[in-house]
């Protein structure tokens, strides 16, 4: 199977599903393509109020990066330095459909907001209660994706929230100023969330090939 290697020599597994090769695996990289350091910011009060790119471990602890990757505020994403290694990008919300569609939904309900679909976000799920909380519901990871729980940051007091039960990742898509699009995979439903997050939350980067 093949890999991807980011600017830190970090190997990722990837899969094909569809036409699409994703990333297996959630983002853990420091740096922009160009070499620049993405900062890892710890404090609360100072992730809340930053309009430029940051990463850091859920709950400041290292030991969850090598599973989890980093969650990085949207502006890491959309840093024009570019936080995806050669050939490869943040998806684009239509790209997110595309994989929804693939897993079985109708353009409806990829179009929709909220959880939709049936049992996609169940083959999205990497399988089993090791690192999701049981139930798990619907989980079979039929699609090689192997989704995992990272939880993410919430902008406003720079809080930790719900790792082991759910799974965020950004679209490079905005919403509107401060919002943009985003998945959403949790531990108790075998569908999949649409919604849209504050530019300033924490959450996982999944990279799709160009």
């Amino acid at each position: 199977s093949r890999t991807v290697t980011d600017i830190d020599g970090n190997v990722y597994k990837t899969v094909k599903i569809g036409n699409q090769w994703w990333m297996a695996e959630n983002l853990r990289v420091s740096k922009y393509r160009n070499g620049d350091e993405i900062p890892d910011v710890a404090d609360a009060s100072v992730w809340g109020g930053l309009d430029t790119g940051a990463r850091c471990a859920y709950n400041n602890n290292p030991d969850n990066v090598d599973l989890c990757g980093y969650l990085y505020n949207w502006h890491a994403v959309n840093d024009s330095r570019n936080i995806a290694p050669e050939g490869w990008h943040v998806p684009a919300d239509d790209e997110w459909k595309t994989l929804e569609k693939h897993l079985g939904m109708s353009q409806s309900q990829a179009d929709a907001e909220g959880f939709r679909g049936k049992d996609e976000g169940g083959k999205l799920k990497e399988a089993g209660t090791t690192h999701w909380l049981t139930p798990n519901t619907g989980a079979t990871n039929e699609s090689g994706f192997t989704g995992i729980p990272n939880g993410s940051r919430y902008y406003y007091d720079g809080t930790f929230e719900r790792q082991y039960s759910v799974a965020l990742f950004w679209s490079s898509t905005e919403k509107d100023a401060d919002r943009v699009w985003s998945r959403y995979l949790s531990y108790e439903i075998s569908t999949v969330l649409r919604s849209f997050g504050n530019t300033k939350n924490g959450f996982s980067v999944r990279l799709v090939k160009d």
